[in-house]
């Protein structure tokens, strides 16, 4: 029976740089957590301004359905334009440089409930708007 061989190289590994990259990278965030809570101790009344845009997350992106006879659906609920229009509104005054509107209508679906959710897109100022197709061959 064969012997395994045991490599060299394992024996020989030192963790020494390991470790000592371990603790610069602990001490480093040690610090900056430090100076982000001297920061926020500091008493500042901070200015006000009238035409300040709020600071929001990344927006999720709206997503309308549309079924094969034109009604519109958001998040499972069915709505009408007003309704969108109003939602659309709300999410454009959270977000005024990036809600993204996504149209998906069903293929057989006349073309008019598609171009009035794009007119709402418009009036209500979501240049961002796109209608999704499937890939691939008709059928």
């Amino acid at each position: 029976m064969a012997k395994i061989k045991r490599s060299s190289i394992a024996s020989t590994l030192s963790l020494t740089p390991l470790i000592d990259v371990v603790f610069l990278l602990l001490i480093f965030f040690l610090v900056t957590s430090e100076f982000e809570e001297e920061e926020r101790r500091l008493d500042i009344v901070l200015p006000t301004a009238t035409s300040a845009v709020p600071m929001t997350s990344k927006p999720r992106e709206v997503v309308v359905d549309i079924n094969n006879t034109g009604d519109l659906y958001l998040s499972g609920k069915s709505i009408n334009l007003d309704e969108l229009q109003e939602f659309l509104e709300a999410a454009v005054a959270n977000n005024p440089t990036s809600q993204t509107v996504i149209i998906r209508a069903d293929r057989t679906t006349a073309f008019q409930p598609v171009v009035s959710v794009m007119d709402v897109c418009n009036q209500t100022g979501v240049s961002d708007y796109s209608v999704t197709t499937k890939e691939g061959p008709e059928g």
